[in-house]
């Protein structure tokens, strides 16, 4: 390790926390198109906040049309090694009780705000790592870039502008996930499964079942309406699906029930409780008279049992040592009198192809006699772990912070996913929820010294 620019780095903590607190006090959450501002004036304002920034602390500062900014270390040396990060953020969101999104505050060691661990605080760490080897004199033979998107969040149209310009780097790593590093991303297999059925006119029957506000989330809330059922009679099914899967179901109108469970994001929808399932469940309990719509119903169950997110109902069960289980949720669910509209979200190993995964959750989807509609699964993404790249990340990783490195694969995707060789490294050390996406998110200052410490002995370790 430089001593040097470690100490350099703990000493200036106090300019990064006062360069944060500006940063997050940009609400940059994608607005309206207007000329000159691809994204609104939030993402635009945040990035010409980071582009000065950079300028300021005398990088070599670029603007590509209001997408992307790049701030190099020393544009004569080669481009070897860019640090990708953003500066837009998620929606504020409710619930938060430290301080207001767009109101900064360090607090017991934290820094509050949205935009603080994702990714307004990691992007700073990587700057920050720049200047102080530039201001220690640190001698680099090949160049780094900072690139700061401001389109992450909502679909990273910025990177695809940006790429359509500028070649890849020899190697890429995105400080917006979580160390140690991250080199393998899930395909994704998103599909749909549709059905029309003659409108039955017996009564009681089901009238609409909604659920999902993103393919993306295991869905926390369902609500199901229905049409001349005697409610007393729900009440001993909406107590068996509350009791069997953890969930809540109230009578919320004269025919109406809500189900409530708990939202997870879809790659890990084991963590979640899903409300569009179990309300499924409840209806296929209840007393309504066969029809076409409640076959269909019950049909569903067959391939998306409650709490099964193995894909095994699809026949799609698979895992590899490199990547691990393939995961599926059901999470988006619209059903009326004359049909059914759903979809789910499939994150697959590398194994995974068409043959042995959509083509065979088609067939066993259209064997129930429901129809199967997919567009294809988006390849996974991996570097390599025994990479020279990959490995040097970890050597600086565990240098810094006396912990084991290993380069693991995850469900989600990252702003890498379509670089050839670019993997996900920080800036969340391991087993902390920063709140990224909810209230009260934050990140601590000592992670942020860490995180810096990392990315300045990385950038050491590949570039001199």
């Amino acid at each position: 390790m430089n001593e040097s620019v470690n100490k350099w780095i703990e000493e200036h903590l106090d300019d990064l926390i006062e360069d944060l607190k500006g940063f997050v006090s940009i609400n940059s959450v994608q607005g309206s198109y207007e000329q000159g501002k691809p994204f609104g004036d939030g993402p635009f304002d945040a990035l010409n906040f980071a582009i000065d920034l950079c300028d300021k602390y005398g990088f070599s500062v670029k603007n590509y049309n209001s997408y992307v900014g790049t701030a190099d270390f020393d544009p004569e040396l080669p481009r070897t090694l860019d640090m990708l990060c953003h500066c837009d953020v998620v929606p504020a969101g409710e619930g938060w009780t430290v301080t207001e999104p767009f109101k900064p505050v360090v607090k017991d060691g934290r820094i509050y705000g949205r935009g603080t661990s994702d990714d307004k605080g990691p992007l700073l760490c990587a700057l920050y790592a720049m200047r102080a080897i530039k201001e220690c004199g640190v001698p680099l033979k090949k160049g780094v870039r900072l690139i700061m998107g401001s389109d992450e969040e909502t679909g990273s149209s910025d990177i695809e502008k940006y790429y359509a310009v500028e070649p890849e780097a020899e190697m890429t790593f995105s400080p917006d996930a979580e160390f140690p590093l991250i080199n393998i991303e899930k395909g994704q297999f998103r599909a749909g499964i549709v059905k029309s059925f003659e409108e039955s006119k017996t009564l009681p029957r089901l009238v609409s079942l909604e659920a999902g506000v993103a393919v993306n989330a295991v869905p926390q809330k369902a609500v199901i309406t229905l049409e001349g059922l005697d409610m007393n009679m729900a009440e001993a099914p909406m107590d068996e699906v509350a009791k069997e899967c953890g969930v809540t179901c109230e009578q919320t109108g004269m025919n109406e029930i809500t189900v409530i469970g708990e939202s997870a994001h879809a790659s890990t929808p084991e963590l979640g409780k899903n409300a569009g399932i179990a309300a499924l469940m409840l209806v296929a309990k209840l007393p309504l008279p066969e029809c076409e719509q409640i076959k269909a119903i019950k049909n569903v169950l067959k391939l998306f049992p409650y709490g099964v997110t193995d894909g095994s109902g699809l026949g799609i069960k698979m895992s590899d040592a490199e990547s691990h289980d393939l995961t599926c949720t059901l999470d988006m669910f619209h059903i009326t009198t004359t049909g059914l509209d759903l979809m789910f979200d499939s994150r697959t190993p590398l194994i995974a192809t068409k043959e042995n995964c959509e083509d065979v959750a088609g067939k066993s989807i259209e064997s129930l006699g429901l129809e199967f509609e997919s567009k294809g699964i988006v390849p996974p993404h991996a570097v390599p772990s025994d990479s020279e790249f990959v490995q040097k990340l970890l050597k600086s990783y565990e240098t810094v912070t006396g912990l084991k490195g290993e380069a693991m694969a995850i469900g989600g995707g990252t702003y890498v996913h379509e670089l050839k060789n670019g993997v996900a490294f920080g800036a969340v050390l391991p087993g902390v929820d920063t709140r990224m996406h909810g209230a009260d998110e934050f990140f601590d200052l000592d992670n942020i010294v860490i995180a810096t410490k990392v990315y300045a002995e990385a950038i050491i370790e590949l570039c001199s």
